[in-house]
C-alpha cells in the first residue's frame, strides 16, 4: 500500500519548508556547489505514474550506490518548497507544467505561460526559473505525458480519423467529455477550435480521463474525451488517441528535478540519465496499465521494467519508503520495505489523469 503523510506531518513539512527555503534576498544566486549526499529522499506526487517514476529513480540511484527513501506528498504546494529546502532531494516532474508552476510562483498567477509546445524553449524557461531556487533540472527523456484527445475506434474508422486535423477537416459536430474548465483553457476547447477547426458543440463536464468520461464516448453520448498520452485504460473502453499533429499541447516531457546542494552531482545525473534512453511514452502507458488495470505493485512493475531494459543487475532492490518528513516529527514511522498488501487487488481502478494534484494545461 502507498504510505501517506499524516495531516500533522504534512503541516510540519509545509511549515519547515517555508522556514528553511532559500532567503528571498539570495534567490537568483547560485552559491552552492553541486552536492552529493549519500542518502537521498525522492518525492512522489502519489498517483500511479509518479509512484512508478519515483520508484525507478530510487532503484537506479540505489544501484549506483545511494541510499534512497521515497516520500509520498500529493500536493505540489508542499513538495516543491520541500524540494527547495532539501527535505526532498529528487522529484519526477513535467517540463511545461513545472515551468508554469514556478513562473506563477515567481511572477504571479497572471504571468504569461512559461511552458510551450517547443521543448527547447520550455526547458530554457524552466531552468531559468528553477536555478534561483537552488533547483537543477536534468535533461528530459523520450517520455511525454501531455493532454490528449481520444475517440472510439468505430468512430475513427467510420470517418477515417487518425489526427485532430482529420477531425477538423471532417466538420463533424463533437460533444467533448472533459473537465468543466475545458471551455476556457487554451489547450482544450478554444485551442481545438482555433488550431484545428474542430466543431465543439458542448463540453460534457465529466472530468479528465475519468471512467465516466470514457464511457460516455464508448456509449456514443459524447464523441471525444480529454485524457493524457499515457492513459493506461483506453483499450478497455475501445478508444484511440487522435494525434496532436499541429502541436497544440505543451511539451510536458518527464524531467528529474533535484536539489542542487544535495543531489546536483554527476553521480546522480548519470544514474537518472540511464532511464532517458529507454523509457518511451508507450512504455510509460504500459507500466501505468500494469498497475491500474492488472493490479500489480509499482515496486514490482518498476523493477521488472528496469531489469528487462538491462538497467539493473543484482544490486539495488526496492527503495525504502517513509511515511513522514525526514528528520522526525508527527506522523513519522520507522523505515520499512514497501508493503505488499493482500487487499490491494480489491481496490477500485486508479485513473492517473483524474488523480493528478494539479490540472496540467487543459
Amino acid at each position: 500500500m502507498r504510505p501517506k503523510l499524516a495531516s500533522a506531518a504534512l503541516a510540519l513539512l509545509a511549515l519547515t519548508a517555508c522556514v528553511t527555503g532559500p532567503a528571498l534576498e539570495r534567490r537568483g544566486e547560485v552559491d552552492a556547489p553541486p552536492g552529493d549526499s549519500g542518502r537521498l529522499t525522492i518525492g512522489s506526487a502519489g498517483f500511479t505514474e509518479s509512484d512508478l517514476l519515483a520508484t525507478m529513480y530510487g532503484l537506479l540511484l540505489r544501484h549506483a550506490g545511494y541510499r534512497t527513501e521515497i516520500l509520498s506528498v500529493t500536493n505540489r504546494e508542499i513538495y516543491e518548497p520541500a524540494l527547495e529546502s532539501g527535505q526532498i532531494d529528487v522529484v519526477p516532474e513535467y517540463a511545461a507544467t513545472f515551468a508554469d508552476w514556478l513562473n506563477a510562483k515567481a511572477n504571479g498567477p497572471d504571468a504569461p505561460p512559461a511552458g510551450s509546445p517547443d521543448l527547447r524553449r520550455t526547458m530554457t524557461a524552466l531552468r531559468a526559473l528553477a536555478t534561483p531556487r537552488g533547483l537543477e533540472v536534468l535533461d528530459p527523456g523520450r517520455a511525454v505525458d501531455q493532454n490528449a484527445f481520444a475517440v472510439s475506434r468505430g468512430y475513427a474508422a467510420e470517418h477515417r480519423l487518425s489526427t485532430l486535423s482529420d477531425l477538423g477537416r471532417a466538420k463533424l459536430p463533437v460533444r467533448l467529455a472533459a473537465g468543466d474548465e475545458c471551455v476556457v483553457r487554451p489547450y482544450c476547447e478554444p485551442g481545438l477550435k482555433r488550431v484545428y477547426g474542430v466543431d465543439i458543440t458542448a463540453v460534457d463536464p465529466k472530468g479528465v480521463g475519468t471512467t465516466q468520461a470514457k464511457r460516455a464516448v464508448q456509449d456514443g453520448h459524447d464523441q471525444m474525451v480529454l485524457t493524457t498520452t499515457t492513459d493506461a485504460t483506453l483499450d478497455d473502453f475501445g478508444l484511440v488517441l487522435l494525434a496532436d499533429d499541429r502541436h497544440l499541447q505543451n511539451a510536458d516531457y518527464i524531467v528529474p528535478v533535484v536539489n542542487r546542494a544535495r543531489a546536483g552531482s554527476e553521480g546522480v545525473t548519470r544514474a537518472l540519465a540511464r532511464l532517458n534512453t529507454v523509457l518511451t511514452t508507450g512504455d510509460l502507458a504500459s507500466l501505468n496499465e500494469q498497475v491500474d488495470s492488472w493490479r500489480r505493485l509499482p515496486e514490482d512493475v518498476a523493477e521488472r521494467y528496469l531489469k528487462t531494459k538491462g538497467l539493473l543487475g543484482t544490486a539495488g532492490g526496492p527503495p525504502w519508503r517513509i511515511s513522514g518528513p525526514p528528520g522526525g516529527g508527527p506522523g513519522v514511522q520507522a523505515l520499512q520495505p514497501p508493503l505488499k498488501h493482500p487487499q490491494r487487488a480489491a481496490l477500485p481502478p486508479r485513473h492517473p489523469a483524474a488523480q493528478r494534484h494539479q490540472p496540467r494545461g487543459q
